[in-house]
């Protein structure tokens, strides 16, 4: 575990906020609310660093280009099995947790990590804030639904992206009280980096032309570990490949499996390259005919964008993409899967509620708010 000796992180002032972050969906989550909460200079907060994604493509970039400061505290995990991850989390973040003594810990999204730093601060009687709350897939074969339905349960703020969210939590009985309709925060900085991203460079570097090629993020262990799957969804992308040109930055986790099935050659003329920095798939992702994926953030910034989105699972955490967006389910079959690509450009859709750019700071108004409740009591408060 590695640590910069800021003032946030030493001294007698006990921290307000602990901010946790550690794969790459959590740091794009992450930078809106760490920006929102500048003007509350009285709020003292430090930035945690799991390590759960920690190589250069996957971590150390996103920070530099979404303008995050380097963590204050670094576990250095790294990878494993869920329980390896999940516990190795647990015992660097209890470390943290009982030496700053935070007064709330802000968890994002659905990873190992979250689930991992929302046990220890409810053990040792830390409020805990989610941020992503109450998405459902209830599909309990899923790592993530798990990880969400257990840190939403421990949770004493919960921050949801949507309408349905919202509906969710209160069917599982937890009190309107602890949730707020926030809006989408991987959306604020999709807005705040969509000006900046060069779109023609990029794709000028890939030989790509605009709205005539096929974008692709695969990592879900349902499709890249089962190496039948796998193979069906190669070679329903050498298929396209032969109509259109494919483009596939490659998740370390897909990339393994391809090499180790032997799989790279039944791609066709699919282009695998390594993971990209944000703003260049940002640039691609805005500038593809459609999305091919199983990422449940891509499916909420292709809604975003008005990109058709095809993913690649039964089931998804997200169904406004579907319903307002432009998402659609798709079985990993080639005939099916051309049918819905064929129908891709006919799709409307609308951009849901509160999905404005401005989620990361009713997330830090309101955290504000909860942490002068919590004056006021002198406690914990779910």
């Amino acid at each position: 575990m590695t640590e910069q000796p800021t003032p946030q992180t030493v001294g007698a002032n006990q921290i307000d906020l602990v901010l946790v972050a550690g794969a790459r969906p959590n740091f794009v989550k992450l930078a809106p609310l760490h920006h929102a909460l500048e003007p509350y200079a009285a709020l003292r907060k430090t930035i945690v660093h799991t390590g759960q994604h920690y190589d250069e493509a996957m971590s150390e970039v996103f920070f530099r280009e979404l303008g995050i400061p380097s963590p204050d505290i670094n576990l250095e995990v790294g990878p494993g099995t869920h329980a390896e991850q999940t516990a190795g989390v647990m015992v660097g973040f209890e470390r943290v947790v009982l030496r700053l003594r935070p007064r709330c810990v802000v968890l994002f999204g659905d990873v190992n990590s979250t689930v991992a730093c929302a046990l220890v601060a409810a053990k040792v009687g830390v409020p805990v804030a989610h941020v992503e709350a109450g998405l459902r897939s209830n599909d309990w074969s899923m790592p993530e639904e798990v990880n969400r339905v257990v840190t939403d349960r421990l949770s004493s703020r919960l921050y949801a992206p949507s309408r349905d969210a919202c509906e969710n939590l209160a069917r599982e009985g937890i009190s309107p009280d602890r949730v707020r309709l926030v809006g989408n925060i991987m959306v604020d900085t999709l807005l705040a980096q969509l000006p900046s991203v060069d779109r023609v460079q990029t794709l000028r570097e890939f030989g790509l032309e605009p709205q005539r090629f096929i974008l692709v993020t695969l990592h879900r262990p349902s499709n890249v570990d089962d190496g039948t799957m796998l193979t069906k969804i190669c070679e329903i992308l050498r298929l396209v490949s032969q109509g259109e040109p494919v483009l596939f930055p490659a998740h370390p986790r897909s990339l393994r499996r391809l090499r180790e099935l032997q799989l790279e050659g039944s791609l066709g003329a699919t282009r695998v390259v390594p993971p990209l920095p944000y703003r260049s798939f940002l640039a691609l992702m805005a500038s593809a005919r459609a999305v091919v994926t199983d990422s449940g953030g891509v499916q909420e910034e292709t809604t975003a964008l008005g990109v058709p989105c095809l993913t690649l699972r039964a089931n998804t955490e997200r169904p406004v993409t579907i319903t307002e967006g432009t998402n659609q389910l798709v079985e990993a079959e080639p005939e099916s899967f051309r049918r819905a690509l064929d129908a891709c450009n006919g799709r409307r859709h609308r951009v849901p509620e509160l999905w404005d750019g401005q989620t990361g700071q009713r997330i830090a108004a309101d955290l504000q708010a909860f942490l002068g409740d919590l004056g006021k009591q002198g406690g914990s408060k779910k």
